[in-house]
């Protein structure tokens, strides 16, 4: 099975990723770090919805936002990502090991399949 070093945390950050918009701002944060008016600017949502967004971007671990008097500004933080594409490995061998198996037993089937060459006996005259 796999281990992680919090369960909450990675299924935080799969919530996170689950939404279309939240994975637009990541991408946009992936550039540069953006104020929070700019990340929203792209959607047709108010800031409050943006905000919500925002914090669970935060919530997961994906996002850093710091206050300078009335700006916020947003940054990527790609680390919780990893937890993610552990998980997803898990699963990729797992899948592989078992499409190498098939793959085996259907090269077998083939072979088994095709005719057999047969050699002209050889007659003494």
């Amino acid at each position: 099975m796999v281990k992680h070093s919090s369960p909450d945390r990675l299924d935080a950050v799969f919530h996170a990723l689950a939404d279309p918009t939240r994975r637009a701002m990541l991408q946009s944060l992936a550039e540069n770090p953006r104020p929070v008016g700019e990340l929203a600017a792209p959607f047709a949502i108010s800031l409050a919805a943006a905000s919500k967004h925002i914090k669970v971007l935060e919530g997961a671990g994906l996002l850093q936002r710091t206050v300078s008097g009335r700006t916020h500004l947003c940054a990527l933080d790609a680390a919780p990502l990893h937890a993610g594409m552990e998980w997803i490995r898990h699963y990729e061998r797992f899948w592989q090991e078992r499409l190498d198996v098939l793959e085996a037993l259907l090269k077998a089937e083939d072979r088994a399949r095709q005719p057999r060459t047969r050699h002209p006996s050889r007659r003494k005259p």
